[in-house]
Parts: C-alpha cells; sequence; structure tokens
C-alpha cells in the first residue's frame, strides 16, 4: 500500500470508527410511531395521545381456555391475585365480588356529591315525596334487588340514579363469580399496565410476566389443559417491533449474503471483494449517523428499507472494477463517471423530494437513501481508487458482455409488443381505478388476520367498548376540564333523549368538578331541616319516616363530607375509567367523552353533523376515530403522490439540462415509465392493492432505473462495450436482490417497496435496452 493510500485508508477507517461511536449512542425504534405524523391536526392529536399515553392503549385483555367451568374461574382469581401483588399493573378486573364491592361502597358512600339527581328541589317536601315513591315503584323492577336492602338508607334512590347512567350491557358475562366469554367457554380479565401505550420494553415485560403467573398459577394447581390468550394494543406494538427486527435482520442477511456471492463470482478475489464493500459500508453507516442527528431516533423500518439500499450502492464500486480494468482509471473517470455521477444525482432528486414530508417515516427514509447513495458513490469516486491501486480484475467479463449483447440485439423487435402490453397495463389500471388503491390505514398494519381475529372475539366476549365516536374537549386546569365535560354532558343528554345516541361516557360522572360538587353538597338540608320535610312527605307512603333515621344521618354526613378527588378513586375500578377519560399531558388536560350508538339496528352508525350541531358554540370536539385514522391515511396517500410528482419532476429536469436533448431526453424517460405502468399492472393482477409505499416504489424505479437508461443513451456517443453492458447486469442483479428481497417481508411498508423496485429494476434494464437505437450496438 502506497502512502497516499495508506492516508487515505487511515483517514477513512476514523470517519468510520467517528460513525460508529455516533450509531452507538443512537436511538432505534421498532414500533409504529413510524406512522404518525411529526404535526398533527387537533383530531389527529387524540389520535397519536390515545395511542402513545392513552388508557385504552395500556388496556390488554386476557381469556383463559380449557378445563372446566370452575377451575377456570379459580385459576382466573389466582392469576388476579398474583398480578396485583406485582408493581406492573394498575388495575385487574376478572368480576370478582371484591371488586364491585369496592364500587359499590365507593358510589354509595359518595352518592350525594355523584348524583345528577341531586338539586334543592329534590329535597322538599314535593321532591321528597316523589322521589321516594319512585324508588318505591322500583322495587318491583328488576333493579329491586338492590334497592331494597339500601331503601332506609337511601330512599330517594341517589345510588340508582348514578347506576342507571350507566351502559346495562357494558359488563361481560359472569360464571362462578367471575367474568366469562358469551359461550361460557372461557374466563376473562382486564388489566391495564402501568408502563405506557408507547414504552414497548415495559409493555412487553407486562406481557411476559402475565404469561410466567398464568404458567406458575397453573402449575399449582396442577391444570395442564388451560391455555391464556391475550390482545391489546401493547401485545400488537410488541408483536410489531418483534416483526420488524426479525424481518430487517432476516432479510439483509439473505440479501447480504446474496450480493457476497455475486460480487465473489465476478471478482474471484477477496481483496477486491472487500473493497467493493466500502462503498457499501460507508453509505450504510453514513445514512443512520445523518438520520440519527437529524432526528434523534432511528426507525426500524428505515433501517430495513436501507437494506435494500446494499444493492445500488454497491453498483458504483462494480461500474468502477469492472469498467475500469479495461480502460483505466484516468479513462474511467472522464468517460464513464460522468454518466454515473447523472444517475446519483437523479436518485439524490428522487429521495429528496421525500425530505418534505411531514409523516417522520417518509422522511427519515427519504434522507437515509440520499445521504447513503451519495456516499456510496463519492467513496466510490475519491477513496476506492487510492484504496485499490491497481490491483487488477481477475475474471474477463468480455465474453459474458458480448453474449448479453447478442441476446439484446434480439429484444429490439420487442418494441412494438412492449408498448402493446403497456398499452393493456395502461387499460388495465384504468379499468381497476376505482380498487386500485387500498382506502384504509390498515394496508400498513403488521397486525395479522389472525391476531385481528382474535382481538375482535376477546373484545366481544369482554364487551370492550367501540370508541370510534369521541367528544374530546381540552383545558389548562383539570378543574375546568370537568366543567366543560359536564357542560358538553348536557348537551349530550338532549341527543340521548333525541334518540339520535345511545349514551356516553364521562370521567364527570365519578369524578364531578368541584364547583358541581358545592352545588350538590349545599342542596342538601341540616338535619333539622330535612326531618320536618320527611314526615311531611311520607304522610301518605308506605314507608314511614321513622324508619329513615339512617337517610338523615347520612346525608348530615355527606353535607361534611370532603371532595371526591382522584385519589378518592383509588382501590375501585373506577379509577381505570376515569383515568382512561381524563388525559393529563404537557399542554394541560384533555377529556374524552365516547359516544354509543343507539342500539336500534337502523342506526349502526351516529350522524355527525347532529353532533357537531349540538356542540356547535363549545370548545368540544367531535371525532369519528375511524374516519380520522382514514385521512390519516389519505393525508399520507396524498403527500407521498404530490412528494412522488416532485421527485419524479425535479429528476425530467435534472436530466432535461444535462442532456439538452428532447429526443435523448424522450429516450431516457420512456423505458421507466412503461416499467412503473407494467409493474403496478402486473401488481393490480396479482391482487395486490396499492398503499403509499407503492408510490415511493414507483419513484425507486425511475431513480434507479435512470442509471441504466443512461448508460445505453451513452452509447450514442459512444458503443457500449461488453465489459460495461456486463457491469450494467452484474449491477442490476444485484439492485433486484437488494430490493426483491424486501417482497419476501411481512411487513407491509417493506413488501410493497420489494415487489415494485425489484421487478421493475430487472424492467427498467431491458426496455432501456429494447429501445436503444440499434446501430449503437455491437
Amino acid at each position: 500500500m502506497t502512502r497516499s493510500a495508506g492516508r487515505t485508508f487511515l483517514l477513512w477507517l476514523l470517519a468510520m470508527l467517528a460513525g460508529v461511536a455516533i450509531v452507538w449512542q443512537a436511538r432505534f425504534s421498532a414500533d409504529m410511531s413510524f406512522f404518525l405524523p411529526a404535526h398533527p391536526t387537533a383530531e389527529q392529536k387524540v389520535l397519536v395521545d390515545q395511542l402513545k399515553e392513552g388508557a385504552v392503549s395500556r388496556l390488554l385483555m386476557l381469556a383463559i381456555e380449557g378445563g372446566e367451568a370452575s377451575q377456570r374461574a379459580a385459576l382466573s382469581r389466582e392469576l388476579r391475585g398474583r398480578l396485583l401483588k406485582t408493581d406492573n399493573f394498575v388495575v385487574v378486573q376478572n368480576g370478582e365480588a371484591d371488586g364491585l364491592q369496592a364500587d359499590r361502597d365507593f358510589l354509595f358512600k359518595h352518592r350525594y356529591l355523584l348524583s345528577p339527581a341531586v338539586t334543592a328541589e329534590r329535597f322538599s317536601v314535593a321532591g321528597l315525596h316523589d322521589a321516594i315513591a319512585n324508588s318505591i315503584d322500583l322495587l318491583a323492577s328488576p333493579a329491586g334487588m338492590m334497592l331494597k336492602p339500601l331503601l332506609a338508607r337511601d330512599p330517594t334512590g341517589e345510588l340508582y340514579a348514578i347506576v342507571s347512567q350507566l351502559n346495562a350491557g357494558a359488563q361481560p358475562n359472569s360464571r362462578d363469580g367471575v367474568w366469562a366469554s358469551r359461550d361460557g367457554e372461557r374466563t376473562m380479565l382486564l388489566v391495564q399496565t402501568r408502563a405506557l401505550g408507547s414504552d414497548t420494553d415495559g409493555q412487553e415485560a407486562s406481557i411476559e410476566l402475565i404469561h410466567r403467573e398464568f404458567a406458575a398459577a397453573a402449575a399449582v394447581a396442577g391444570l395442564t389443559d388451560v391455555r391464556l390468550q391475550l390482545s391489546g394494543p401493547g401485545l400488537f406494538a410488541v408483536k410489531a417491533r418483534a416483526t420488524i427486527k426479525d424481518e430487517v435482520s432476516r432479510l439483509s442477511l439473505i440479501s447480504t449474503l446474496a450480493i457476497v456471492a455475486v460480487l465473489f463470482f465476478v471478482y474471484r478475489s477477496l481483496r477486491l471483494l472487500s473493497l467493493g464493500l466500502v462503498p457499501v459500508l460507508s453509505g450504510a453507516l453514513a445514512a443512520v449517523v445523518v438520520v440519527s442527528l437529524a432526528y434523534g431516533t432511528v426507525f426500524g423500518i428505515t433501517v430495513g428499507f436501507g437494506s435494500a439500499l446494499i444493492g445500488e450502492a454497491v453498483d458504483y464500486s462494480i461500474y468502477y472494477f469492472v469498467q475500469s480494468g479495461r480502460v483505466g482509471l484516468d479513462a474511467w473517470r472522464q468517460r464513464f463517471w460522468p454518466t454515473i455521477r447523472l444517475g446519483v444525482l437523479t436518485s439524490v432528486a428522487g429521495f429528496g423530494a421525500l425530505l418534505f414530508s411531514g409523516f417522520p417515516g417518509l422522511a427519515q427514509l427519504g434522507l437515509y437513501a440520499l445521504s447513503g447513495v451519495l456516499t456510496a458513490a463519492l467513496v466510490t469516486r475519491f477513496v476506492l481508487p487510492k484504496l485499490a491501486g491497481n490491483t487488477p480484475l481477475r475474471r474477463d467479463l468480455a465474453p459474458l458482455g458480448m453474449t448479453l449483447n447478442r441476446y439484446l440485439q434480439s429484444l429490439a423487435s420487442w418494441r412494438w409488443p412492449v408498448l402493446l402490453l403497456a398499452a393493456l397495463a395502461v387499460g388495465q389500471l384504468y379499468l381497476h381505478r376505482h380498487s386500485l388503491w387500498h382506502p384504509e390505514l390498515s394496508a400498513l398494519s403488521t397486525v395479522s388476520a389472525e391476531d385481528g381475529a382474535r382481538d375482535m372475539a376477546i373484545r366481544a366476549d369482554i364487551t370492550a367498548p367501540d370508541s370510534r365516536y369521541m367528544v374530546v374537549i381540552g383545558a389548562a386546569e383539570r378543574e375546568a376540564a370537568l366543567q366543560a365535560a359536564e357542560r358538553a354532558g348536557e348537551k349530550l343528554d338532549r341527543l340521548v333523549a333525541d334518540g339520535i345516541i345511545g349514551g356516553y361516557d364521562s370521567p364527570a360522572r365519578f369524578l364531578p368538578s368541584l364547583a358541581t360538587q358545592q352545588v350538590r353538597r349545599a342542596s342538601l338540608p341540616p338535619a333539622e331541616v330535612l326531618q320536618p320535610r320527611l314526615q311531611a312527605a311520607q304522610q301518605d307512603s308506605p314507608l314511614a319516616a321513622g324508619k329513615l333515621g339512617g337517610f338523615i344521618a347520612d346525608v348530615a354526613a355527606a353535607r361534611n363530607q370532603g371532595e371526591v378527588t382522584r385519589q378518592s378513586l383509588d382501590g375501585s375500578s373506577l379509577a381505570l375509567l376515569v383515568d382512561s377519560l381524563l388525559l393529563h399531558h404537557a399542554d394541560g388536560w384533555s377529556v374524552l367523552l365516547p359516544l354509543h350508538p343507539s342500539s336500534g339496528e337502523d342506526a349502526p352508525e351516529i350522524a355527525a353533523s347532529a353532533v357537531r350541531q349540538a356542540l356547535a358554540g363549545s370548545d368540544a370536539l367531535f371525532i369519528d376515530m375511524k374516519g380520522e385514522f382514514n385521512k390519516l391515511y389519505n393525508d399520507y396517500l396524498h403527500e407521498a403522490m404530490l412528494l412522488s410528482l416532485a421527485g419524479l419532476f425535479a429528476i425530467v429536469a435534472l436530466l432535461a439540462v444535462t442532456l439538452r436533448s428532447a429526443r435523448r431526453l424522450a429516450k431516457v424517460l420512456l423505458p421507466l415509465v412503461l416499467a412503473v405502468l407494467i409493474v403496478i399492472a402486473g401488481l393490480n393482477l396479482l391482487g395486490e392493492r396499492l398503499h403509499l409505499l407503492h408510490l415511493v416504489g414507483m419513484l425507486l424505479i425511475v431513480a434507479v432505473g435512470s442509471n441504466y437508461a443512461l448508460f445505453f443513451d451513452g452509447a450514442e456517443q459512444q458503443q457500449l462495450d461488453p465489459e460495461t453492458l456486463a457491469s450494467m447486469a452484474i449491477a442490476n442483479l444485484t439492485t433486484a436482490i437488494g430490493f426483491g428481497t424486501l417482497g419476501l417481508s411481512q411487513v407491509p411498508v417493506l413488501h410493497a417497496v420489494g415487489v415494485t423496485v425489484g421487478p421493475g429494476a430487472i424492467l427498467a434494464l431491458l426496455l432501456a435496452a429494447i429501445f436503444v437505437p440499434r446501430e449503437t450496438r455491437r
């Protein structure tokens, strides 16, 4: 190694070590925040907050199957007891009586501050008479079993007034004293993790703990035929991360080994093979460094996508070793480097358009690809020649090039059939234009159909609420948020009365604002006033006033009772409900009021316009969560279309300025456009619906394929020699391997890029060869 080569190698090594040091400190994430917008709208912010920090994102639903019903019930109790002893869970519910009793005790103790029926009029003589008479009438109803034991202490029915607000069908079935599925074949539990939904490590630890405790409980009971099933957002996040990690590792290994095998076949030299990987390693490391410095977090999907760039980054070293081996370094720089440089710039222009995306995932893909390709090209141009020196290419690739040339000459007759095929592709796409694109965000989800079906089944058995429709209110302080929730509740009550909605949930039912509690407390008369009113009200009642001493004492105690606070709810399942609907974040507080559709079969959906009209003039925001998810996806898709068009325009503009010929520009672009049309039509024929990453793949076909078209375009000025043709074929193969391997992925984002760019790169080379003027070939 010469002194100059030694200095170059040392500088390159130092740069690599500095990059490794930065990457070592970088934060990698394999969660699904890849898909979340960087600057969400008010509606989308609710989605983001719910996915990251909402109580719903911390819920896990458990189902125990197998064994006898009594065994499952005993195992449910044992598992609940074990989980409650840990610090990983805030709430563990399975319908046991002690949990329900804690809720009843809390509601009964604080009924005069919680009941919406408590007013000054209710404790007048007429109000007491009507309320007590109504309670007596209810004794003959199904609610009588609950009211009768409490009638002497709660004759006005405040506990019933509180409970009647709840959805009676919101509780799961009960068998042997615990929750059970609708068919009674499995017992159900609901847990809330202490870890946030965005804390995938915490969610994974909680899930592993549940499995360990279940196995231990089953072992103690001697049960071997019982099984535990879980579902919930936390489980999906953990599985998604594991899938992304496994896919990135597996596919990167497959593509790397395949590309290394191709390079060794070409170079027949470990030294050349090692040198050929220098641009690749440089590009991959530089890409991670740049993304890490720019965003702080590198998404696993970005790294997986970047592994495909190995196939393109290695192209540059192939061009150098194969082409310079015959003409020498100086001639290579003069003759071939301008074409390679233009191809690099087209890739940079295409990838660069993604930098302007408002979604971090797309922006990271663009920055990773741009920095990786550019670094690999620069290392090939300035570093690789000094490191390689005069190392010869041992294998003569001219015979391969001449063989390829003979085949390519026969392809010239395929021009019209290809144009006909392209016309058929356009017709195919036009006929299926309404079903061409996947309409929902689920297109990008890693949740399998099996996991989705299991989640729906468990969710139905545990009667988990559907939070599709929601009213959201924001405020700077918790008290202000609760007061706003109460005002919105008054408007929603009218919608319930009109049958527009079936009901709604509100944290203010169990945690009223302090102002409301003060008004209700002030409505309670002192004992010396209440007692004569009660006697007057009960003159004709079968319930003698003399039997209501407990009622008078409880009202007197409530007058001096402290306020209901969030801490008052600890120990009851109501804490879970309030925490899931009353959220604290950096900007203040948010209240969520989930709406329930009417129970009638003709009203499966809520009339959004009626709800918005009822809430007009307030700070409440009505959100259709499903609609917002779809809007988020449509925003993704719309933006990806605009960015892809911008990238295409940048590529066309760059080529137009460089080629300075409309004919040459058309000749370069035609095979790229045809490749995109044929690939997309082929995917449609195979039943694959397109989403936004297919769009990115189309842009990549143009960016990557332009390299081949430019080489063929250069043949008009200088004939395409066999070595150059061989280098293009080998480079095309490595690119197809790098991107095509992603087509094996189970992650929709990676799969879409793979099945689009893999065949697209091959088609781009073949079509460029087909439309090259015949006289320029040898």
